[in-house]
């Protein structure tokens, strides 16, 4: 897949505003860019770095990660406590700058011009003791991607609430294996136990009321009745419209069951859009996406709020360089190239009213709303422990999940978990 920018990327004024600084350099550096990467993005990111590397002279070289965030950030934490000298720049989660924050480059004054152009919101995030340590590439909210041709063939509406969606489901996933599709599920989603879970977990919880696990203003609410419905709900759908495997599936499992036609609903990342419309997609044009379902009418539908920075090590030896890449990365060109090849949201305004973006994608103008409402996850107001907190949310939740204590059960013994976690503060 081409991204259709090679020769104009560094020809609209704000690309040159980004690149203007940066003179041909006397020796050529060579950059390490650790960064997880889930479908086409490995493939996609020497095309995406090619017109900074002419540009400079310097070569980038990608460190590919697990797709799986909580081992990206275990290796992060081991490389950055280390001082590792050899990794320049680190593709992060949006949850982690509070936790990573001492390790990175102040971005501040090299992203003064940039940084206005992006939602006040991400710049924020990303945004530490006034230090902004990361720049935006990237938004995420996630969605529910249905089959059009089949809620058409079985009568079945987009669903509203979770019980539509499971009903829906059921109705589909019969008719299907019926029709001797026997591998048919209705509903695939990420069960397994990892950071994925608490996106996942986060969203039916909320979705029914039962808050955010940890208010904004560090109050423990996770243990609550709406909670605990939201779990028990979930749960009843492992071997029934969801596969007993989806307890280990991650993004891409979801979307390798879903991409083969296997699926009637899936919950995934805007990334999933454009693999499930290319010409090797046995779904090519036959699926739509709305807004995640709600517990009941008159609750408020969640998507947990994700997206992808990058960040200055520290410690990396070509610093210069280093700052260079991020401000192109997070620049408008790249951005675009990311919207247009791999359907992800910017995070630079003006792009939602970019006529080429929104013809090629039309799940990004679509989006604008649905991250702009979206929930994020406890990060700030759990600051450096809240890694403990979402590996205790997930495992929690898994345990739920498999059928090892109810819900009530096991929401019980978090609270209780993360009040010592707490201790006086967080």
């Amino acid at each position: 897949m081409s991204y259709g920018f090679r020769g104009r990327a560094l020809r609209s004024a704000a690309a040159m505003a980004i690149v203007s600084a940066l003179s041909t350099p006397v020796l050529a550096d060579e950059l390490f860019y650790v960064s997880g990467a889930v479908g086409n993005a490995v493939e996609n990111f020497a095309m995406l770095v090619k017109p900074w590397e002419e540009a400079t002279g310097h070569k980038v070289t990608l460190v590919p990660m697990p797709a799986s965030t909580t081992d990206q950030f275990g290796q992060y934490r081991l490389w950055l406590a280390a001082g590792a000298t050899d990794i320049d720049l680190y593709q992060t989660d949006v949850i982690w700058a509070p936790q990573l924050a001492d390790h990175f480059v102040d971005l501040t004054e090299a992203a003064k011009d940039l940084a206005p152009t992006h939602f006040p919101s991400i710049i924020q995030s990303q945004t530490v003791n006034g230090k902004l340590v990361a720049l935006p590439l990237f938004t995420d909210a996630p969605a529910l991607y249905y089959r059009k041709d089949l809620l058409e063939k079985y009568g079945v509406a987009v669903p509203k609430t979770w019980s539509e969606l499971a009903a829906g489901a059921k109705v589909i996933q019969d008719g299907e294996r019926a029709a001797g599709k026997g591998d048919f599920h209705g509903f695939v989603w990420q069960g397994n136990a990892y950071e994925g879970l608490t996106c996942d977990a986060l969203e039916w919880v909320k979705s029914h009321g039962g808050g955010q696990i940890v208010e904004p203003d560090g109050t423990i609410s996770i243990n609550n009745p709406n909670a605990v419905a939201a779990l028990e709900e979930a749960k009843s759908w492992v071997g029934t419209i969801s596969p007993q495997g989806v307890l280990a599936y991650q993004e891409e499992e979801a979307r390798g069951v879903w991409q083969t036609g296997n699926a009637a609903f899936m919950r995934n990342w805007p990334y999933a859009y454009t693999l499930g419309n290319g010409n090797d997609s046995a779904v090519k044009d036959l699926f739509g996406v709305t807004t995640l379902p709600v517990g009941k009418e008159g609750d408020t539908s969640a998507a947990t709020l994700g997206g992808w920075n990058v960040a200055v090590s520290k410690y990396s030896a070509h610093q210069e360089a280093a700052v260079s890449l991020a401000m192109y990365l997070a620049g408008p060109e790249a951005q675009k190239a990311r919207a247009l090849a791999e359907s992800n949201l910017p995070t630079i305004v003006a792009l939602y009213d970019d006529a080429e973006i929104g013809a090629a994608q039309p799940i990004i103008p679509q989006w604008k709303d649905v991250f702009l409402n979206a929930v994020p996850r406890p990060s700030a107001p759990t600051l450096g422990k809240y890694n403990e907190v979402s590996s205790k949310f997930w495992s929690a939740v898994h345990q739920t999940l498999s059928g090892n204590g109810t819900a009530a059960e096991n929401l019980e013994m978090l609270e209780a978990d993360l009040t010592e976690l707490k201790g006086d503060a967080w």
